[in-house]
């Protein structure tokens, strides 16, 4: 499913300064979507039948969104953080695949000005006993936001970790009452060219689209995240909402290389050194069991 894919950056990039990627290579195993360019937004949520680094809070604000309220948590809230040296704000939110807005790792960041986060709804239709049209400060004042602090690895074998707020997609889901056909999420992207320039191009099929199987939308690890180091998210990151879904990004066999480069290491952004890429990029034990019987060199 890994296509178009840009090349891996070249070595002299190894350590890169203001830059880092947002999104998307999860694998599309059928239909379950919610929209922002990023993962969540203004398209469509809908189940289908078928040394540490710098203190973030020194750096600027991340954009001009409202502070989180981060004073209540979910049962469980931090047990599958990781306790790894967190990736820089600033390479987290100027490095980034997001093609709407560029596509050059540092386009993102540059031209997140035509993306306007407010106004926004989220439809949510298909599978459920409750479709709705929800503007988004409402459906964040339904879920306690929380922080996880995530491994994320790209397919393009770079990777960051990054503290994300947010609340469980799964929570969603039980609000909005899937029926007993829904087998999948679709994430449906915003189609907007004037906020999004990207879209003048075929770079991609446009509205992008994204899926899960509803057993890993469920799964706790699954999240919607609003913000990161504890501000709004900005828009090159996903604003005003995303899927996280540790697992997936990178959801790569260490032991099945990409048609251009091994998949068996990666280099954290940040880092010299290149490091083994984990299976499951490291929540094996914890989501492994989702995919018993699965041949994981076809389905890497």
């Amino acid at each position: 499913m890994m296509r178009d894919l840009p090349k891996e950056p070249p070595s002299s990039e190894i350590t890169p300064q203001n830059r880092y990627v947002n999104r998307r290579e999860f694998i599309k195993n059928g239909a379950y979507s919610l929209g922002t360019a990023a993962v969540v937004g203004s398209g469509l949520l809908w189940l289908a039948e078928k040394g540490p680094p710098p203190d973030p809070r020194e750096e600027a604000p991340l954009s001009a969104g409202p502070t989180l309220d981060l004073s209540a948590s979910s049962a469980g809230a931090g047990s599958y953080d990781t306790d790894e040296a967190q990736t820089s704000r600033r390479d987290a939110t100027t490095y980034n695949n997001y093609y709407e807005l560029g596509i050059d790792k540092a386009d993102p960041s540059r031209n997140a000005q035509s993306l306007h986060p407010r106004p926004w709804t989220v439809n949510i239709e298909g599978e459920v006993a409750k479709p709705q049209t929800v503007d988004i400060d409402t459906l964040l004042s339904w879920f306690p936001i929380e922080q996880r602090v995530y491994r994320m690895r790209c397919v393009e074998a770079w990777s960051m970790v990054i503290p994300w707020n947010g609340f469980p997609l799964g929570d969603l889901i039980r609000r909005v009452e899937p029926t007993g056909k829904a087998k999948f999420v679709e994430f449906t992207s915003l189609l907007d060219p004037e906020q999004l320039p990207g879209q003048k191009y075929p770079i991609l099929k446009w509205p992008y689209v994204e899926g899960l199987r509803l057993d890993e939308a469920m799964h706790p690890l699954a999240l919607l995240a609003v913000g990161m180091y504890g501000d709004a998210l900005p828009n090159q990151d996903g604003a005003p909402i995303r899927l996280v879904v540790p697992w997936k990004y990178g959801f790569v066999n260490p032991e099945v290389n990409h048609p251009r480069w091994s998949q068996a290491t990666e280099r954290r952004i940040g880092e010299l050194l290149r490091r083994p890429t984990l299976p499951f990029n490291g929540y094996a034990e914890q989501v492994a069991g989702m995919y018993s019987g699965m041949d994981l060199r076809a389905n890497f």
